[in-house]
């Protein structure tokens, strides 16, 4: 309705200009154009100052590349299963489905961190675009185990109506260990294999599964590699893909236990996020300190590093709570 207005608008122009002088003229022609601009769905300006979903973006790939190879420490085999992931994703004219990934790994290894930077990267040029990027919290969203058949539907209509209004929707569900079982498979005709789905087309969307669960399994197998000797970047992808996928379809504290999504082979990576050791939990603290402002202190990185390395409790290779606390920590020592 707002184009036709505007297309009998412009049609009347011609017809009122005479009777307007030369400057009057060329601010109504201006306004007109302007008004032009904002009106159309697509147009540089109207995305440029309003929202849009403008499907000519893609990702830099040297960008984000560069974002999570800096930013993000000890994920080296999860920052290039993700880089891979997207690039096919992207570079795919018409996607057959959903680009679907699942990221496991215990708390503070960078799970959440990794997703915000694909946000970042997918709507960096304009920032009411993060309006297209949509998360989702098990305990704020779906707290109660009766409501689950409300949340199902409320679920199946938000990813309905978002994908229409933006076809490069990305979807991010955390603490997915939380959801109620059942839930999940609500969303399954969107990730599986179609054209369209009553006339919308999901074939661009992205939707992320942020997990604790698997963790421990992701744990043992990087703890038993170094055991053996062998470089943690050298831990066989597939077949912790493999295992992951088979540990949370079991595991009743998963909101995948059980799930169609699963057995239909919807989800498109199974993401192992290592645990982090002593040098990358330095680089957290270091990094920390740098952004609250403060100059490198080697002993205040040493302390605070050495006091969450703590897993097992033998070898104390690892940090159970990954880099979580470091802020807290770093601003309580300064």
């Amino acid at each position: 309705m707002k184009l036709l207005n505007a297309a009998v608008f412009f049609i009347l122009v011609p017809s009122l200009i005479p009777a307007l002088d030369p400057l009057t003229t060329s601010v109504f022609v201006g306004g007109a154009a302007v008004a032009w601009q904002l009106l159309s769905p697509h147009s540089w300006l109207r995305c440029r100052f309003l929202e849009c979903c403008n499907m000519k973006d893609t990702l830099n790939f040297s960008v984000i590349k560069m974002d999570l190879e800096r930013k993000v420490f000890g994920q080296q085999l999860a920052v290039q299963i993700v880089l891979r992931a997207l690039s096919a994703n992207m570079q795919s004219k018409q996607p057959r489905k959903p680009l679907v990934m699942s990221f496991h790994g215990w708390t503070g290894t960078g799970k959440s961190f990794v997703s915000s930077i694909i946000a970042e990267n997918l709507y960096r040029l304009n920032i009411p675009r993060q309006r297209f990027v949509h998360y989702f919290s098990t305990a704020l969203h779906f707290p109660h185990l009766s409501h689950v058949h409300l949340y199902k539907e409320q679920l199946q209509n938000w990813i309905r109506g978002n994908v229409s209004a933006c076809p490069r929707s990305l979807f991010i569900f955390s603490e997915m260990d939380q959801m109620p079982h059942g839930l999940i498979d609500s969303i399954m005709p969107f990730l599986d294999y179609h054209e369209e789905i009553d006339g919308v087309y999901y074939g661009r969307a992205i939707f992320i599964f942020l997990n604790n669960a698997g963790g421990d399994k992701v744990t043992e197998i990087a703890l038993d590699h170094w055991r053996r000797l062998k470089r943690r970047e050298d831990i066989p992808v597939k077949e912790l893909q493999s295992l992951l996928s088979e540990e949370i379809f079991r595991n009743r504290n998963s909101g995948f236990f059980h799930s169609q999504l699963i057995q239909k082979n919807l989800i498109d990576y199974f993401i192992p996020f290592l645990p982090l050791e002593y040098k990358h939990v330095r680089q957290c603290v270091r990094e920390e300190l740098r952004m609250q402002g403060h100059p490198e202190d080697e002993n205040l990185i040493t302390e605070i590093a050495s006091a969450l390395t703590d897993y097992p409790s033998e070898e104390r290779l690892y940090s159970s709570k990954g880099c979580k606390t470091v802020a807290s920590r770093v601003t309580l020592s300064i």
